[in-house]
């Protein structure tokens, strides 16, 4: 009898220490509440001691959580309807805040995300939204990061994943940018024949003060025609090129 009652207490004894002692990652805190008050201070990581049937723990993790915040139906500025998605990078930093201050930070986080990516892009053109999307995510993460300092939250980094226009949308964009292209062309087009017609225009200033200039033009093109292996070449030839010969007759 007595052995039995020493074996039930041993019994005892171990599952009291098992469910008393708790192991906590370098990673993790655990708020403790002993009777319904919390303790002045997290306890972890490592191994922490509570008391079966008085205390109750709530394991946090103080890694960053990649939140991916679903699609959201905006309307911008300028009256156009586009689905923007986003992901939010945010860490616990005070566990005491995160539980006691909201009843669950991730839903909390979650639902606060999506909202503040609803009114930030609705406030901004469609052309905003495209260009300047680093601009528009640091917005969004500093209102987040406001928000969210009270429950013990650093919201570190917000992206735009991304924006889903309407089809009409985009064969209008497409046709934008086609007209885009077409202009550039044009322009270097002109651009060139600009420099080609300066160009021109100096070699006709050297040609009009050395007029040998033009003699020696005209030699060249003869030889190059030549050289096409042509068999019958007609060749106007300039009276300033027999002016001299003829001076030198007379």
């Amino acid at each position: 009898m007595q052995a039995y009652a020493l074996l039930t207490i041993v019994v005892i004894v171990v599952l009291f220490l098992v469910s008393s002692i708790k192991i906590l990652n370098e990673y993790e805190r655990a708020v403790v509440f002993r009777l319904g008050r919390v303790l002045e201070a997290p306890k972890g990581p490592g191994l922490i001691i509570i008391i079966p049937m008085v205390d109750r723990f709530i394991r946090i993790s103080l890694r960053t959580v990649v939140q991916d915040v679903p699609s959201q139906d905006v309307i911008t500025r300028d009256n156009v309807t586009v689905k923007v998605n986003a992901v939010v990078y945010f860490r616990v930093i005070e566990p005491m805040k995160a539980v006691l201050e909201v009843e669950n930070y991730l839903y909390a986080t979650s639902q606060f995300s999506q909202t503040t990516l609803r009114s930030v892009c609705g406030q901004a053109e469609l052309d905003d939204l495209l260009v300047n999307r680093e601009e528009i995510s640091s917005r969004i993460q500093e209102i987040l990061d406001r928000h969210t300092d009270p429950w013990g939250i650093k919201v570190s980094a917000v992206e735009l994943k991304y924006i889903d226009l309407p089809e009409e949308m985009q064969r209008a964009m497409a046709k934008q940018a086609e007209a885009e292209r077409e202009r550039r062309s044009k322009v270097i087009h002109a651009e060139g024949e600009f420099q080609a017609s300066q160009r021109l225009a100096d070699a006709a200033k050297v040609i009009s003060e050395h007029p040998i200039a033009l003699q020696l033009r005209y030699l060249q093109t003869i030889r190059e025609i030549s050289s096409e292996g042509s068999t019958n070449t007609i060749v106007p030839i300039p009276i300033d090129i027999l002016t001299p010969f003829l001076k030198g007759a007379k």
